[in-house]
């Protein structure tokens, strides 16, 4: 059985609806909630989307109030790799080998890190940006774009 870690532009697909999303949540309702991973920056990043996009007239202040409160559930329930200095290693070691943005490289990062926590696990990196899921691929991830695969995972 797999787990599967949602970097912030798949886990934002949970709350506010894009290509994907659905795919996105029909294969998030087939996985138990432990086997749900997240970078611990993921919610806030994910927080600072939604505000961006109804500052910027993309969803209603209702629908954002709404997103934001799944976001908060949704968040508790997943298992959150916190920042710690593994991580901030990891993220650097991605920094000098590839050309991510920093803030990709701690997603991945954190992505590594949890792998090595769940020896044995196969871990799914799931990414909308095409740019990190090569990354992921090339860091030995199987990589999924919810917005193409994910119904074809469950």
């Amino acid at each position: 059985m797999s787990c599967y870690f949602l970097e912030s532009t798949a886990f934002a697909k949970l709350f506010v609806q894009e290509p994907g999303t659905d795919a996105l949540i029909q294969l998030m309702e087939a996985v138990e909630d432990n086997r749900k991973l997240i970078a611990a920056c993921a919610p806030l990043e994910v927080y600072a989307a939604i505000r961006r996009r109804e500052r910027a007239g993309d969803i209603t202040a209702a629908d954002a109030t709404k997103a934001l409160e799944i976001l908060r559930l949704e968040a508790a329930r997943m298992v959150q790799e916190p920042l710690n200095p593994a991580v901030l290693e990891a993220a650097r070691q991605l920094l000098d080998r590839s050309t991510l943005r920093w803030p990709d490289a701690l997603q991945l990062g954190a992505a590594l890190v949890a792998r090595d926590m769940f020896q044995g696990t196969e871990i799914v990196f799931v990414s909308a940006s095409p740019q990190l899921l090569e990354a992921a691929k090339a860091e030995g991830f199987h990589a999924l774009d919810p917005a193409r695969e994910a119904t074809s995972t469950v």
